[in-house]
């Protein structure tokens, strides 16, 4: 993880994880040592019973591969550097030994130009594809085992796992090693750069993992509420962990790049240099008061520096989201939830897509819930406001309903024609027209039936247009999708 710097606007969270072991490592290294584990909680139930156990031990052994591949090259594993170099051929082998169709991607523009590892597993559609990924590089002062070996090596073993167990594909699952995250993202916004809106259009979902093994760690999410980070969020659930919003790490990882593309984000942490409190020490174990990695960015971060109870819950939770989002047969049935993110407006504007203003705490008209609404036109000229929201709606549910509360406010007089409207889309389908006529004091609740579109990813979209006289305002707020 890159360390905090000014940006004006930053508000979206982190996701970073990848895998990374690394070619010309030695062919021993000294035992790993683990740093003391979270208080022990309940085994998780048959969750992810279709999912394959990840053998923490086998993610352990990459961390000591690539510690060592550090210790034979000054240290570190710097972007740029033999260490990195000798970390992108190690993992390249590995996947290409199973499989997988590798790629790597010079980043030119980088500070210290060295390749991006890009792996695709060749079944499933390719142009629906769930991505993974994590920085492969270190800082400068040490070998970066949990920032981010951790992230690196877990994926690496969950796509060495995905290729053993060839299981039938419902999506394409790509996975990604990136470089100069340390010097601001600067690998992963290469990448996004590179590809066509087509290309970015594919990737439906983008998980990060940075920092997953912090030895006084914690379980965090990147935009813990949202509907890309439901399977990770239930995996951890499981177990009772009750994962935490990763407000530390937000706009800090290689999440952001996506994020600012406009592709969904989500993926697992454990902490950095912020401090542990004691309600997260009372509920997940470890040291409160201190902070949950001591050796964030330094020559200490080494195989002694992982807290294997994360690590294993980290990997065992990318397995049972790869099954759940990509493979045929997944979990076997309905995973029941709320769907739609940040659906009360209330923690800022992800996922939600909207016109500029539109989610607003304005007190010119009200939310119904909370501070924040959308808020589409009421201006009294010509104008037109939108609101979308992408989401995936697992197959095997025996209910899908959408709900939301519409507050329609107007200063039309007419009671016979319609000058300013609000329509629902769901994909290019319109479910409903609102206008002028449906003015009304106070909220009604609006619901609709999308079992049609169950295993189906689809975008809600709300848009109002105003016409050149006399406001009309349409008010949305508390917007559900609920599947059981």
């Amino acid at each position: 993880m890159r360390r905090r710097t000014p940006i004006a606007g930053l508000a979206l969270a982190l996701f970073a994880a990848v895998t990374a072991t690394l070619a010309g490592a030695p062919a021993t290294a000294a035992p790993m040592a683990v740093a003391p584990a979270a208080a022990p909680l309940a085994a998780a139930p048959a969750l992810a019973a279709a999912a394959p156990d990840i053998s923490v031990t086998n993610v352990q052994a990459h961390l000591t591969q690539l510690n060592s591949i550090a210790t034979s090259n000054g240290g570190t594993r710097r972007a740029g550097s033999a260490g990195y170099t000798a970390s992108v051929s190690y993992v390249k082998s590995k996947l290409q030994a199973a499989g997988y169709t590798v790629t790597e991607q010079t980043c030119t523009s980088c500070t210290y130009p060295a390749s991006n590892l890009i792996a695709e597993w060749p079944q499933g559609p390719a142009d629906q594809v769930i991505m993974f990924g994590a920085h492969l590089d270190s800082v400068a002062a040490g070998p970066g085992i949990n920032d981010n070996g951790s992230g690196s090596a877990t994926l690496l073993e969950n796509a060495l796992v995905l290729a053993q167990q060839n299981p039938t594909m419902t999506q394409r699952v790509r996975f990604a090693w990136w470089n100069g995250e340390e010097q601001g993202l600067q690998g992963s916004k290469f990448y996004v750069n590179s590809l066509s809106a087509t290309q970015k259009g594919y990737i439906k979902a983008y998980y990060n993992f940075d920092m997953v093994a912090s030895p006084n760690g914690g379980y965090f999410i990147n935009r813990v509420t949202s509907t890309t980070a439901a399977p990770l969020k239930a995996y951890w659930d499981s177990f009772g962990l009750q994962p935490e919003e990763n407000t530390e790490g937000q706009g800090r990882s290689d999440d952001y790049s996506f994020a600012n593309a406009g592709i969904p984000t989500s993926g697992y942490a454990a902490g950095a240099s912020y401090t542990k409190t004691s309600a997260q020490a009372s509920k997940w174990g470890g040291t409160a008061g201190a902070a949950y990695d001591s050796c964030y960015h330094k020559s200490c971060d080494t195989t002694a520096n992982i807290n294997a109870t994360i690590l294993d819950r980290s990997a065992d939770g990318v397995a049972y989201t790869i099954w759940q989002l990509a493979v045929g047969g997944g979990t076997g049935g309905c995973t029941a939830g709320q769907l739609i993110g940040n659906s009360s407006f209330d923690s800022g504007t992800a996922p939600w897509t909207a016109t500029s203003g539109v989610i607003t705490n304005s007190q010119g008209q009200p939310a119904r819930t909370g501070s924040y609404k959308a808020w589409l036109d009421g201006y009294g000229t010509s104008h037109t406001d939108t609101l979308s929201q992408s989401v995936t709606l697992p197959a095997g549910c025996s209910s899908y309903t959408l709900s939301f509360w519409l507050h329609i406010d107007t200063a039309e007089t007419t009671t016979s024609t319609a000058y300013d409207k609000l329509t629902l889309q769901v994909g290019s389908t319109t479910l409903a027209t609102y206008s002028n006529l449906n003015a009304a004091t106070g909220y009604t609740q609006r619901t609709f039936n999308l079992a049609s579109y169950a295993g189906q990813t689809v975008t809600l979209k709300w848009t109002g247009v105003e016409d050149s006289l006399l406001q009309t305002s349409f008010v949305i707020d508390d917007v559900t999708l609920q599947v059981a």
